[in-house]
């Protein structure tokens, strides 16, 4: 019986998979059809490089990644510096208020991004940084999810290292950066994981603030590559830009997810 029961509930998983991986397959195997095949029913293994060749001299999809690289990496290097002092600060220092000031931070992470959008942009466009790639990136320099993942794991490391930093003649500050901050790898790489991922997917806060080439990352170039004229009813070209934006993520899941999965299991979090 028991046997049945996950034999039942692994073919459940194993179709929702497929279902939620379909669109992927069809995107990936349309990018690499010829264009007059691309409605085709039936497949062939006539497949073509001209897509993308087609689609990367019809837009400025080199600057958007380089945009785009810019963008995360930029936020994502903030982010580990801010979180990392201020998860230290809630698992290691006392000080007045620190449970309600956490819970403060944790309640950000239930706030959508979106409801901010509008005094983020009023504050940008006080400080002249719209249409900036600093513009897109200043919102986001702290992650209270980032906070809480890191605090996790600083607590799960033992008191006694502390203690014996101490006696070495370590400040707060070394033991931090020079003890902490190793020994949390794997937390690093899941939170850098997510964070990589959810900027290099951010579509409405760059549209909102962009309106140059020289700016735009490449969820905005894509949408408007797909909506453009001359390609708005071309699959082939669209479904291959898309496959350009979406495909160094997967291959960046590819060689971490081990490091993604335990980073999360260290830290605490089920």
């Amino acid at each position: 019986m028991r046997l049945r029961k996950w034999n039942i509930g692994h073919g459940l998983f194993l179709a929702l998979s497929a279902v939620w991986f379909a669109p992927f397959i069809w995107m990936a195997a349309t990018a690499f059809r010829p264009k007059r095949e691309a409605l085709s029913p039936s497949w062939t293994f006539n497949l073509t490089w001209d897509n993308f060749a087609a689609v990367w001299s019809a837009a400025p999809f080199a600057q958007y990644l380089v945009n785009t690289l810019l963008i995360v990496v930029g936020i994502f290097a903030v982010q580990m510096i801010t979180a990392t002092m201020a998860a230290f600060a809630f698992a290691r220092v006392e000080f007045a208020g620190k449970n309600i000031l956490f819970l403060l931070f944790l309640a950000q992470i239930m706030i959508p991004a979106d409801v901010l959008i509008f005094p983020n942009y009023s504050i940008l466009n006080e400080m002249s940084l719209l249409d900036t790639k600093l513009g897109i990136m200043i919102p986001y320099f702290a992650s209270a999810f980032g906070i809480f993942l890191l605090r996790q794991m600083f607590k799960t490391l033992p008191p006694e290292l502390d203690e014996a930093a101490r006696v070495e003649g370590y400040s707060r500050w070394r033991i931090l950066w020079k003890i902490y901050f190793p020994l949390a790898r794997p937390a690093y790489i899941a939170f850098g994981l997510v964070s990589v991922s959810y900027h290099w997917n951010n579509f409405l806060w760059p549209l909102i603030v962009t309106n140059s080439v020289e700016n735009r990352p490449l969820t905005v170039g894509l949408a408007i590559f797909a909506q453009s004229f001359e390609t708005g009813a071309q699959w082939t070209e669209v479904s291959a830009a898309t496959l350009i934006v979406v495909a160094p993520l997967l291959i960046a899941f590819v060689f971490f997810q081990r490091q993604f999965m335990n980073g999360f299991i260290h830290s605490g979090i089920k």
